[in-house]
């Protein structure tokens, strides 16, 4: 008889994130996992769980296609862990407004976006791209940000503190 084997730790995840993307370059040239690393260490320091911290690691893999969505489903990992991935996820053809529902709908999610497009939208690393460039994915940065409710300054964790408080 076997045993089903216990889910991926966040070491195990970040170890399959890195080789998944190891080769890849974003926009400014620089390693791909440095985004990964960038994002998973923002949903950390935002307060986020373990679970939001590995999806955060695998957040671009499907939609990359570094990983399948097969493979994703079969993974070693929490159901939540899945649902945040895919839920991140755009998809072919897909409007922003319907992408961003499927974020705001799916608990954990919001913070993994949030937290990638912080770092997507660092004037530091957007600095190095064309001037057309860095105008059109800072507006695009920004639009998805408003359609997601994200304020400058407030993360999901603190509205959800402040809405608490409010009800007290």
């Amino acid at each position: 008889m076997t045993t089903p084997r216990s889910n991926l730790d966040l070491a195990e995840i970040e170890a399959i994130a890195r080789t998944a993307h190891a080769g890849r370059r974003d926009k400014a040239g620089r390693p791909y996992t440095e985004h990964l690393a960038a994002v998973a260490e923002g949903v950390r320091t935002r307060g986020g769980s373990d679970d939001q911290i590995a999806a955060a690691w695998l957040h671009d893999a499907v939609e990359d296609a570094a990983l399948t969505e097969e493979w994703l489903v079969g993974a070693a990992l929490p159901q939540q862990v899945k649902d945040m991935v895919l839920a991140v996820t755009k998809r072919a053809g897909e409007d922003l407004p319907a992408y961003t529902r499927r974020i705001l709908d799916t608990p954990g999610a919001l913070l993994v976006k949030e937290s990638d497009l912080a770092h997507n939208a660092d004037p530091a690393r957007l600095a190095v791209l064309e001037p057309a460039t860095r105008t059109r994915l800072a507006e695009k940065y920004a639009h998805v940000r408003s359609l997601l409710g994200l304020t400058p300054g407030e993360s999901p964790v603190e509205r959800s503190i402040q809405a608490n408080t409010a009800k007290d």
